[in-house]
């Protein structure tokens, strides 16, 4: 469904992605992992049209978007949550969550978007009317999570939705991704730090390191990968 080739990004004249490539099938969920600076959040805001690869080619179903606006890439059906949610403090959970159908296609499944949201995290369907400055840190990132699934994309894209969190919460919004993953069939393509969780949520995986890919495989295979163990599992 995705195709991302070789691609080269600059950031404030430096390289942050270095011939970068992976791909992500219908209704797969694949992470990638890797330290701070590594080129995660990069990666995904160049797959949203945010950034622009100075080489190579990004490809949705086959038709490419490298050189697409970001507007016409989420109106495609990629959503990205980026790092710390970018909320609206001032407007309530709900008023928040109808933001995320702005994508003409998902105006049509509101009311169904936001019942599986409620469905999802039942704290929101409680704080509804309150306004999201108010909200904790779980609950913000949970109202994020639930503005990307609001676009009822083809594709979600998270960039570190554990990031500053408890581990309680963050083991509720990591599982919440696999059931959403599982029971909606969505396509889930996640950054993340926290490697042991992931991995084992995930599918494929792919590990960044000075914006290059380092290694990919399998849940299972970069769980028993050695390299793995030592410098991300402490093992």
């Amino acid at each position: 469904m995705l195709r991302v080739e070789n691609i080269s990004v600059f950031y404030d004249g430096l390289r942050a992605l270095s011939s970068v490539s992976l791909r992500v099938e219908a209704e797969e969920f694949v992470c990638i992992l890797g330290p701070n600076g590594a080129g995660k959040s990069t990666l995904l805001q160049s797959i949203a049209g945010v950034l622009k690869p100075k080489e190579g080619g990004i490809y949705l179903q086959g038709k490419p978007i490298h050189g697409t606006s970001a507007h016409l890439i989420s109106a495609a059906g990629i959503a990205l949550v980026p790092e710390e949610g970018w909320l609206f403090p001032q407007m309530s959970v709900h008023e928040n969550l109808l933001m995320g159908a702005f994508p003409s296609g998902a105006r049509k499944r509101v009311l169904r978007q936001i019942q599986l949201v409620f469905d999802l995290f039942p704290r929101l369907r409680e704080r509804r009317s309150q306004l999201a400055e108010t909200l904790s840190g779980g609950e913000r990132q949970m109202l994020a999570l639930g503005r990307g699934i609001m676009a009822h994309p083809m594709l979600l894209m998270l960039d570190e939705p554990s990031l500053g969190l408890a581990p309680m919460v963050v083991k509720d919004i990591l599982s919440t991704l696999g059931r959403i993953n599982r029971e909606e069939k969505m396509t889930i393509l996640l950054t993340e730090q926290n490697v042991f969780h992931a991995l084992k949520l995930c599918q494929r995986g792919y590990i960044l390191e000075n914006s290059r890919v380092a290694m990919e495989g399998r849940n299972q295979e970069l769980l028993h990968s050695e390299h793995i163990k030592k410098n991300y599992l402490g093992l």
